[in-house]
């Protein structure tokens, strides 16, 4: 089965490589400047700014239905991080509520023809974790000192710390993989599924399939944000 083109990849990287051609570089005809994934990365970032930036000009009072939408949307942000990290996590909201609203648009533009999600590529998943994983160490050395931080992981007593510091480090170098690998299955899981199926009996046969693939991709976005608040909580913890 060869690797279908998405129409809108394909006009930007033609599009790029006549730009080039224009000031004498040449590229190889059918070549990939700007990878798909990254392509779709910033389609996805640019329909959420653009997004947003209509939506919260004009804020009311009393809110319309979409107001109503995006306060339901802030409160959900703050009800998860309230209850996992509580109130002092929500300064973490603005990265958190940002990254959940990426992975969750970007999980579900791939059900619309002619595109496709980037979490379904390891390289998004990957940094997502990464980023993630920067972030909650930063804000456990910004909060405990270098050394403060680092005792964390050197257990209930420092004799014992020959024993849980390599333990403690593997567990957390082992969650960005974790974080990476599961958010990639499940997405590319689906839209290779969602592909064969169409392939087979187009129109409706995908559909159940697809509407099934709105929960997941929401699901997952969630269990991304739960499981990056707990990280934070536990940097952010007095006690080990």
């Amino acid at each position: 089965m060869g690797e279908h083109k998405l129409f809108i990849v394909e006009s930007i990287n033609k599009f790029l490589v006549w730009l080039l051609s224009k000031t004498g570089i040449t590229i190889e005809s059918g070549k990939e400047i700007i990878p798909a994934h990254l392509i779709m990365a910033i389609i996805v970032t640019l329909i959420i700014l653009f997004f947003f930036r209509l939506t919260v000009k004009n804020l009311k009072i009393f809110p319309d239905k979409m107001q109503n939408v995006l306060e339901m949307l802030y409160k959900g942000f703050q009800s998860l991080i309230d209850d996992v990290i509580g109130t002092e996590g929500r300064k973490f909201l603005p990265a958190l509520a940002t990254l959940g609203i990426f992975i969750a648009s970007a999980n579900l533009i791939g059900l619309i023809p002619e595109m496709a999600s980037p979490t379904a590529n390891l390289n998004v998943t990957v940094g997502c974790a990464f980023f993630i994983f920067i972030y909650y160490h930063f804000q456990g050395v910004k909060k405990h000192g270098l050394l403060g931080y680092l005792k964390k992981f050197a257990g209930p007593a420092w004799w014992l710390a020959w024993l849980f510091f390599p333990i403690e480090f593997i567990s957390h170098f082992s969650r960005p993989l974790s974080l990476s690998m599961r958010l990639f299955g499940n997405i590319f899981g689906e839209d290779l599924v969602i592909i064969i199926i169409a392939s087979l009996i187009p129109y409706i046969a995908p559909l159940p399939m697809m509407a099934f693939a709105i929960f997941t991709s929401l699901l997952q976005a969630f269990i991304f944000v739960m499981l990056s608040a707990i990280y934070l909580s536990g940097a952010m913890a007095s006690e080990h």
